[in-house]
């Protein structure tokens, strides 16, 4: 039976990870392409609540439950899969934490921004961040994808 309730919260803690970056990039994204200070304001204030509401605790939980499964079903640590997603995990979480920052950044430029009237697309620093941000997103994006692909098949090598 604990492994089922360990599975649930395990795919679930996946689930909010996924969604919510990806929720968050699209918002952030879209309101970067409308050039609205006011948008992009109001998108990275809630992308950096979603952050730390919902992302932050499901990456906490994700290796917590994934370590438990790990254990339940007798897996080794040198499982190869096992091995490959605990990589692409860490991978995600080095491109997620500065992407963090940077979405406090932009936050707080944005806030800067709507008290000053000066444009956002007229800071050379908002563009820096949105680039970096944009790069960094792909590669955590892909190896999440991959990482569900490994939970799910499991693949021998």
């Amino acid at each position: 039976m604990i492994y089922y309730w360990l599975k649930l919260i395990h795919i679930m803690s996946a689930t909010v990870i996924f969604g919510t970056g990806l929720g968050s990039a699209f918002y952030m994204y879209r309101a970067h392409l409308s050039a609205d200070d006011r948008a992009i304001a109001f998108a990275a204030r809630n992308v950096v609540i979603a952050d730390w509401i919902f992302t932050t605790p499901a990456v906490i939980i994700q290796p917590v439950t994934g370590i438990l499964l790990m254990v339940v079903m007798g897996y080794p640590w040198t499982t190869g899969w096992i091995v490959l997603a605990l990589g692409l995990f860490f991978l995600v979480g080095a491109c997620w934490l500065p992407v963090v920052w940077i979405q406090i950044q932009i936050k707080n430029l944005a806030k800067s921004s709507l008290e000053t009237g000066v444009s956002l697309y007229d800071n050379p620093k908002y563009m820096r961040y949105m680039i970096m941000w944009f790069i960094l997103g792909w590669p955590a994006f892909i190896a999440v994808m991959i990482i569900f692909y490994l939970m799910v098949f499991k693949p021998s090598y």
